[in-house]
């Protein structure tokens, strides 16, 4: 089921040729693709938003080439969507306008690791799982570890503030950025933040650009902080009877004292799916609870037993993973359930919303009732330890489409009346931008507005996006 692009202005045929000439004559012809299958490819991005086709891609390999790309397109007023991994959830990096798309993924340098300032400097073109594996082999780490990790890129983080399990302990992207080098329409070159821990000089245009979704600059290097690499990290698995259960044994484990990295939540029809990739769970199971601690090797061990002891009143069941290999194929089939999902059923739409932990058994109740009440099938998984589940609906007739856009209406305001918001991780893109408004006032929308027009007054900059949008698509 896929979902169709905003209404925005398209540039004129004669705007768009200009630009053409401009980019080739700046950039040379290897960087600019206007082959029919390139311009086709990236049309779409991994959400079930579809654009425009654009009218050109640039490849681009330093911050001199986004510079040239955002003159060129504020000289000729061509939009520009800028564009890394085409990971995203939301249509983050589908051309609402056609136009340009720029394109990131060809920035890869690894510029800087420093062991004894805890940084590093890349280009955002770097696949964050290959960056956790440089950084690691130098005994640092960094945390963000979203679930397309292997594919998504530091650009897309930066721009989504992407989060991931890890993010109870650790935070999400925006923790984790010290600064940026970014580009805005008309080509000038900010460098915003610093380098040190420490820094209240001026506004905080560095957070402020962190989870803008490419709407208000194009980053084109990002200095990121490093901790040590974790001495020890253990893994427990944990089966309930249900649900609820399982919600509860997130309180006692926050209770107990415990600060796991992960706590991740799967609930039965969750498991169908697990089963469903060979993963070897209780078939008693109703519900799993993922919990994941690291640190020094001691307090590894006392962490994991009392994790184990807070849960144990409420768990059926719970087991230790016995080495790396087992720890590695328990996330493995985590990190699958996106498409594990998808094969349970003909069309599937998930949601990243996020409630209070202590109202996550409240958010499953109401979704098992509305979910009912409109006849939809579904079923939820996520960072239950920071109160960011996934609450997917699953249908095999396109007839059955009206009936899961109420579900998802319902779950908007359900968790907006539970104290949550509509996005942890995945952004507001175009497909959840017409729900923005349930959860925040005109008056926040209009300010927001204000700042976009700062930065790109002739809205050339991934037009689109966050504050208009068509009908909901997948995350």
């Amino acid at each position: 089921m896929l979902i169709r692009a905003p209404e925005v202005p398209l540039p004129p045929r004669a705007a768009v040729d200009r630009a053409k000439i401009e980019l080739d004559r700046a950039l040379g012809p290897s960087k600019v693709d206007t082959r029919p299958e390139t311009l086709e490819s990236f049309a779409r991005d991994e959400s079930e938003a579809i654009g425009r086709t654009p009218d050109v891609v640039v490849h681009a390999v330093d911050a001199a080439d986004v510079q040239a790309v955002l003159r060129v397109a504020d000289e000729t007023g061509v939009p520009v969507t800028p564009r890394a991994g085409g990971t995203g959830r939301t249509g983050g990096a589908v051309p609402a306008a056609g136009g340009i798309v720029l394109d990131t993924s060809t920035m890869t340098r690894v510029l800087e690791i420093d062991r004894d300032e805890l940084l590093c400097v890349v280009e955002p073109g770097i696949v964050t799982g290959e960056l956790h594996d440089l950084v690691e082999r130098e005994g640092l780490f960094y945390p963000p570890d979203p679930n397309s990790l292997k594919d998504c890129m530091i650009g897309g983080n930066v721009a989504h503030n992407a989060g991931g399990p890890r993010a109870f302990k650790y935070g999400v992207t925006r923790d984790w950025v010290l600064g940026l080098e970014a580009a805005t329409l008309g080509g000038s070159l900010l460098r915003t933040g610093k380098r040190t821990v420490k820094g209240v000089t001026g506004y905080d245009l560095t957070a402020l650009l962190v989870g803008s979704e490419g709407t208000l600059a194009v980053t084109t290097k990002a200095t990121l902080r490093l901790e040590r690499k974790p001495e020890a990290v253990a893994t427990l698995l944990a089966v309930f009877a249900d649900v609820a259960s399982a919600s509860r044994a997130v309180t006692e484990l926050i209770r107990s004292g415990c600060v796991p990295r992960c706590v991740e939540l799967m609930d039965e029809g969750t498991l169908v799916a697990i089963r469903k990739q060979s993963v070897a769970i209780d078939p008693d199971a109703r519900a799993l609870l993922l919990v994941e601690v690291d640190g020094p090797e001691v307090l590894v061990e006392h962490d994991t037993e009392r994790a184990g002891n807070a849960m144990s009143s409420l768990a059926k069941d719970i087991l230790a993973a016995q080495d790396a290999a087992q720890r590695g194929r328990l996330w493995e089939a985590r990190r699958a359930l996106s498409p594990a999902t998808k094969k349970l059923a003909k069309y599937k739409l998930s949601e990243d919303v996020v409630v209070p932990r202590t109202r996550i058994l409240n958010l499953l109740e109401e979704v098992e009732r509305f979910s009912a009440a409109h006849g939809v099938r579904h079923l939820t998984y996520g960072h239950a330890g920071d109160g960011n589940l996934h609450v997917n609906f699953l249908w095999d007739d396109a007839e059955e489409r009206p009936r899961v856009d109420r579900a998802i209406h319902d779950l908007m305001t359900t968790t907006v009346r539970l104290g949550g918001t509509l996005s942890g991780e995945h952004g507001i893109g175009i497909t959840k931008a017409t729900y923005l408004p349930l959860e925040q006032s005109p008056d926040l929308i209009a300010i927001q507005r204000d700042v976009k027009r700062v930065f790109d007054p002739r809205g050339l900059l991934n037009p689109g996006k966050i504050f208009t949008g068509a009908p909901h698509g997948a995350c």
